[in-house]
C-alpha cells in the first residue's frame, strides 16, 4: 500500500466508525429520544449522553440557517484542501493524520447536512472534573492533528533547535 492509500483508508475508516456509532446510538439505542442531560453510566469515569452541537468546537458560535450553510461550505473547503495535501503527500504518518482529519470532518459534515447540528455522545469524567462531550469524528480529528504534529516535529531533517551552523 502506498502512503496515499493509508491516508484514504484512514479517512474512510474514521468516517465509517463515526457514522456507525451515531446510527447505533441514535436509532438502535434510541438516544435521539433522550432529554438533554440524561446519561447512561458505562464506567465510573465514562458516560454516554445525548448532546447536539449546533456550532463548531465545544459549541462555540452556534449556527442556524445561513450559519449552517457557511459551516458546511467551510468544511467542504477544508476537506478539499486537506484532500489535495493528502493526494500529494508521501509520508505514511502524514497521510494517516490527514486521513483521520478528513474522515472526522466528513463525519461531522454529514451530521450538519442531515440534522443541522452534530451529535456528540462520549463524556469522560474523574475526580469531579468532566471533559467536553465528543464523538468519534472529534477523536479522529484530534488524533489526526497529533499525527500531523508528530510528522512535523519528530521526523529526521526537521528543525529541533539543536542544529549547528
Amino acid at each position: 500500500m502506498t502512503a496515499r492509500d493509508w491516508g484514504l483508508v484512514s479517512a474512510a475508516v474514521a468516517m465509517f466508525l463515526d457514522q456507525a456509532t451515531k446510527i447505533l446510538l441514535l436509532y438502535v439505542f434510541g438516544f435521539r429520544m433522550m432529554s438533554p442531560g440524561d446519561a447512561v453510566t458505562v464506567l465510573p469515569f465514562f458516560n454516554l449522553v445525548m448532546t447536539w452541537n449546533p456550532g463548531i468546537s465545544y459549541g462555540l458560535f452556534p449556527a442556524t440557517g445561513l450559519g449552517i450553510a457557511l459551516l458546511v461550505l467551510f468544511a467542504i473547503g477544508a476537506i478539499a484542501g486537506l484532500g489535495w495535501w493528502l493526494w500529494n503527500a508521501e509520508r505514511r504518518t502524514l497521510t494517516i493524520g490527514l486521513g483521520l482529519v478528513i474522515g472526522g470532518a466528513l463525519g461531522n459534515l454529514v451530521d450538519r447536512v442531515v440534522y443541522g447540528k452534530v451529535a456528540d455522545f462520549f463524556h469522560f469524567h474523574a475526580f469531579g472534573y468532566g471533559w467536553y462531550v465528543f464523538n468519534v469524528a472529534d477523536a479522529a480529528i484530534t488524533f489526526g492533528v497529533i499525527a500531523l504534529l508528530y510528522d512535523t516535529l519528530a521526523r529526521p531533517g526537521t528543525r529541533t533547535g539543536n542544529e549547528t551552523g
